[in-house]
């Protein structure tokens, strides 16, 4: 398939898994790697095709800001392999805890079937929840499936939030739809929330801010992401494990690339 042709496949799928999306992008990327002009436009055109993926933005401000862009694209694609989320996460979970997650959340939903001793609240968010309920009944978790009305009474119950992000930045983050209830409700009833943030999630304020102004429509409560307050989040499971807000955030390593926003290109 020609460079610009898998580009384009790639953009056009806004129901893969992000991962697969950012490693798909990034082999496409190759190409132009000796063509700076040309790799500035792939990357814009796919950061305006999927802008709702943190990861494609840190993808793409390394592979924009690298001497190399071949050596950075192998080097990203390293990062997203290696990345041990799902496990730190699932070695992380309080043991026999009650947990909440909306829909089917794709680190969370790696990491929950291989706990057997913790019940699953998986409320039904976009219509993605069942799924998951299938696979963690399929693994021999304790799953209940949860209907949206029953989302703060599921939270109240729980002993654990777990919220997943697409991106964080320094003072907000994007998670799907009813994440920002979620994490009122558990801060009302002193249940913790956890953020779960794999590689490439977390972006520098400069990189965010144009992200966002993309992002949110004028009618937001009709978006299927939404803007969640940092400061309702506990803490935030990275590679490592949990940690605190603070110290999670130092291992932001997105480099400012103000040239990925210049104009949108479609």
């Amino acid at each position: 398939m020609h460079p610009v042709e898998r580009l384009r496949h790639v953009a056009r799928a806004t129901g893969a898994p992000q991962d697969l999306v950012v490693a798909e992008t990034a082999r496409a990327l190759g190409a132009f790697a000796h063509d700076p002009q040309g790799l500035v436009t792939a990357c814009r055109r796919m950061v305006s095709r999927q802008p709702r993926s943190g990861a494609l933005v840190w993808l793409c401000a390394r592979v924009l800001t690298a001497g190399d862009p071949v050596a950075e694209i192998r080097a990203a694609l390293r990062d997203l392999e290696d990345d041990r989320t799902a496990a730190a996460l699932a070695n992380a979970l309080p043991d026999d805890a009650s947990v909440v997650v909306l829909g089917w959340p794709e680190t969370a939903g790696a990491a929950l079937p291989r706990r057997g001793d913790v019940e699953v609240l998986v409320v039904d968010v976009a219509s993605e929840g069942s799924g998951l309920v299938r696979r963690l009944a399929h693994a021999e978790v304790d799953v209940v499936d949860v209907p949206v009305a029953g989302l703060g009474a599921a939270v109240a119950e729980a002993d654990l939030v777990l919220l997943e992000a697409a991106v964080v930045s320094p003072r907000e983050l994007l998670a799907p739809s009813g994440s920002r209830a979620a994490a009122a409700v558990a801060r009302a009833a002193g249940v913790p929330v956890w953020l779960v943030a794999g590689v490439g999630r977390l972006l520098p304020e400069r990189m965010w801010e144009p992200l966002r102004a993309r992002i949110v429509s004028a009618e937001p409560w009709d978006d299927d992401d939404e803007v969640v307050p940092l400061d309702l989040v506990d803490r935030i499971v990275g590679p490592t494990g949990p940690l605190e807000v603070a110290e999670a955030l130092r291992r932001t390593d997105c480099p400012v690339a103000p040239e990925l926003f210049k104009g949108d290109i479609l």
